[in-house]
């Protein structure tokens, strides 16, 4: 048994995991990172960047049926199903070595592709190599949660991890599941030819802003999509090519595949928390503010925290416990200012609270603020006029946003750095934004909150009067 002393274990090379290690190392710790599987984890192989590449395909065959209103003729796209799959693998293996065995041990990172296993709080057993370290990052990520409807062990099923196995396109796509991951592959799907009937137990994109949801969901409509919402799958059965899903209520669905996308499940499993004195639950390992478990010298990071389950917390995640562990110093996490967006087109992106929360957390003192894309000149121009900006202030600062509509995964950013930084609405409307952009959007919202406050205003009015009677 090869034994290493560390400061620092790393368990598990997907985002949040990968930035510890490459943070710690490049600022003089000794790492060792652990993966069983692909480096990467699923963000890199079976989520954010596979799923964007075949979106991104659905999107061109979209553009090509629609191009009439242009000038251009419409045609009817010829899809190769597997060469859009190839065209995923392409860009998976292009980001590929950013994420390598290879470039992480250039760095000084001592890689081990084994599984870890708790020995002791702070000793693992990764095969033959035991690891003690000061400190231990667990960073196993999350993998697709599969609910025990009667039947479904028994039908071939699809996850979003064995659908990038899939070569042939689906003729008609059954999806259980309305959250983000099911609503971006029905909407790729159907683009690229497939039908799709997508059964919700609940409201689809019930997490989002209702009113926003509701401008995603009536597009998708229009394409042809089916949603049933209010579907509770009861009970799966068929066999390859010919598949079933009968609900609590009666409904029935048919369809050729079937993909289950009802959520994510925290990796805590086969980890040996228990030896550690790491406390979990199903939801995934329990942490406080400053991402420690009840074992404080081991961290929980990313999916498996239980908290949002986004790559770009996970990266957030991992600048504050490097912040504790290489320099000792407080660090503690927070969500308010935490942006997330859902894929389809049109995007819809939210960061801080929807107008529902702040309602129910400020009352009266929440105002609420829109500007609609069709009076922006850029959609204009390009024919994405569908969509609107939605912000909710408190006492004159940005308390959440809601966009939907093109770019919005890109436009909410402005608000993330205004709840981030406490900014105020005067801050936003003295942004300069490029003519024409989508961009002035959110400038446009900002003009929004000030126009009753300066044009409407009776004081403003005399005060203007006065000014122009004196002025030379």
């Amino acid at each position: 048994m090869e034994t290493i002393k560390t400061d620092l274990l790393v368990i598990g090379a997907g985002s949040g995991g990968l930035s510890v290690a490459a943070g710690a190392v490049q600022m003089g710790a000794k790492v060792v990172l652990l993966e069983d599987h692909k480096m990467g984890g699923d963000c890199l192989n079976y989520g954010c960047v596979p799923s964007k590449a075949l979106i991104a395909a659905g999107k061109q065959a979209h553009v090509m049926r629609n191009g009439a209103k242009f000038g251009v003729a419409n045609v009817e796209p010829q899809i190769d199903y597997a060469a859009a799959k190839d065209h995923v693998n392409n860009v998976i293996a292009t980001i590929e070595p950013v994420d390598s065995q290879e470039r992480f041990e250039g760095l000084g990172v001592t890689v081990i592709r084994e599984r870890g296993r708790f020995t002791g709080p702070t000793t693992v057993q990764a095969g033959d190599t035991e690891i003690t370290a000061r400190r231990v990052v667990i960073a196993t990520g999350s993998a697709p949660f599969v609910p025990p409807i009667p039947g479904l062990d028994k039908v071939p099923y699809l996850t979003n991890e064995s659908l990038w196995d899939l070569r042939e396109l689906p003729k008609h796509l059954l999806i259980i599941g309305g959250g983000p991951i099911g609503i971006e592959m029905a909407q790729a799907h159907l683009r690229l030819g497939s039908k799709v009937t997508v059964i919700e137990g609940d409201k689809a994109m019930g997490k989002d802003d209702p009113e926003l949801a509701a401008v995603v969901l009536g597009r998708m409509r229009e394409e042809g999509m089916v949603i049933e919402e209010g579907a509770h799958a009861e009970e799966v059965s068929g066999i390859a090519g010919d598949i079933t899903v009968k609900a609590k209520d009666g409904r029935v669905f048919n369809g050729s595949h079937l993909l289950v996308a009802v959520g994510r499940s925290a990796n805590v499993s086969d980890l040996g928390l228990e030896q550690a004195g790491v406390e979990y639950s199903r939801r995934g390992i329990d942490v406080d503010a400053s991402m420690k478990t009840s074992n404080k010298k081991v961290y929980a990071i990313g999916d498996v925290a239980g908290q949002l389950q986004f790559t770009h917390v996970a990266g957030y995640h991992a600048g504050v416990v490097i912040r504790s562990i290489l320099f000792g110093l407080p660090a503690k996490t927070k969500q308010g200012h935490i942006p997330w967006a859902t894929y389809t087109d049109p995007e819809l992106a939210q960061v801080g609270l929807t107008e529902a929360q702040a309602r129910e957390k400020h009352g009266d003192k929440a105002e609420v603020y829109r500007f609609p894309f069709h009076e922006n000149d850029r959609a204009i121009a390009e024919g994405k006029t569908t969509g609107l900006i939605k912000v909710t202030v408190v006492k004159g600062r940005p308390v959440g946003a809601s966009i939907v509509g093109a770019s919005a995964g890109d436009l909410i950013g402005v608000w993330a750095l205004a709840i981030a930084n406490n900014m105020k609405m005067s801050q936003i409307a003295g942004m300069v934004a490029p003519y024409p952009t989508l961009g002035e959007v959110n400038k446009r919202a900002a003009g929004a909150y000030f126009s009753p406050r300066l044009f409407e205003s009776d004081m403003v009015k005399k005060v203007v009067g006065l000014v122009q009677r004196f002025l030379p």
